[in-house]
């Protein structure tokens, strides 16, 4: 099998595949979209079997998958499961839709109606940006001042969609959430991402991965998150309500793994290139 590999910024995870790809036999075109171009009537790329989606920057990341899925290559993940993981807004819209359990939720377009929502849910309340961030970005508010200033600061950076307001309930969660990772059709591994020190649960900003065990109904639901978003390969970040249980807080398109590998002990890169093996030959 070839496997065509695009990335900006080669991290653990595209050094581990392409180990674990060779290792078992297959062959791996690497693609570097910082100098990679598409022109209509010249531009040919090598023949591949499936590419795998690694690029760190979403708008690198959505637009190369466009791409090559217009030019009849399978890409895992595709554009439309990126935008899907990608803004918050279709994240949580379509999770809702589908009757998937999801913090309190509020999008706005002006700051007073923002902060109207924002009593209804209850302070404290969270706000984010409605793409990207890795954690960063992310503020909680504890009153009306507090909220006004997040969305003053937000409209002065060079976010896409910084005029829209993107609110949620500040869930009580255990001190950490849940990383669980959906690989073909299959939920094979996940973690607890724990941080004492700070109410984000993000590795980035300091939690510590923790092995978890997948119980049945965590492992549905992560089929479910699966099968409304779409792709082949999803970290769903999930928090563990004390009153209401799980609830989906977002989706991952392109999703780290090295924290998990090194806590679980289980070669996640092997898992999905044979997945990926599987679905090719179907």
């Amino acid at each position: 099998m070839i496997i065509g590999l695009t990335y900006d910024i080669i991290r653990w995870e595209e050094k581990s595949i392409i180990e674990e790809a060779n290792k078992l036999g297959h062959k791996i075109t690497p693609i570097f979209t910082k100098d990679f171009y598409f022109s209509s009537d010249e531009y040919q790329l090598a023949t591949m079997d499936v590419v795998l989606q690694r690029n760190t920057s979403h708008a690198r990341a959505f637009s190369t998958s466009t791409i090559l899925e217009g030019l009849e290559y399978k890409v895992i993940n595709d554009a439309r499961t990126l935008v899907n993981c990608e803004n918050k807004l279709v994240t949580m819209s379509l999770l809702s839709r589908h009757k998937i359990p999801i913090p309190k939720t509020a999008v706005a377009f002006s700051k007073e109606k923002a902060l109207e929502v924002a009593g209804k849910i209850g302070y404290p309340t969270i706000i984010k940006p409605v793409e990207g961030s890795w954690g960063r970005m992310v503020a909680k508010a504890d009153n009306d001042d507090y909220l006004r200033s997040y969305m003053e600061y937000q409209d002065y950076t060079t976010l896409p969609l910084r005029n829209i307001y993107f609110i949620q309930e500040f869930v009580k969660k255990p001190d950490r959430d849940i990383r669980i990772f959906v690989i073909g059709d299959e939920v094979p591994v996940g973690i607890y991402r724990t941080n004492t020190k700070n109410w984000r649960t993000n590795t980035a900003l300091g939690a510590v991965a923790e092995p978890l065990k997948i119980d049945e109904e965590l492992q549905d639901l992560a089929i479910k998150v699966k099968d409304i978003i779409g792709g082949f390969f999803l970290g769903i970040d999930v928090f563990e309500d004390p009153e209401r249980g799980y609830l989906v807080d977002e989706v991952n398109g392109v999703p780290e793994f090295k924290n998990t590998v090194r806590v679980n002990k289980f070669n996640v890169s092997e898992y999905l290139i044979k997945k990926v093996e599987e679905w090719i030959r179907k």
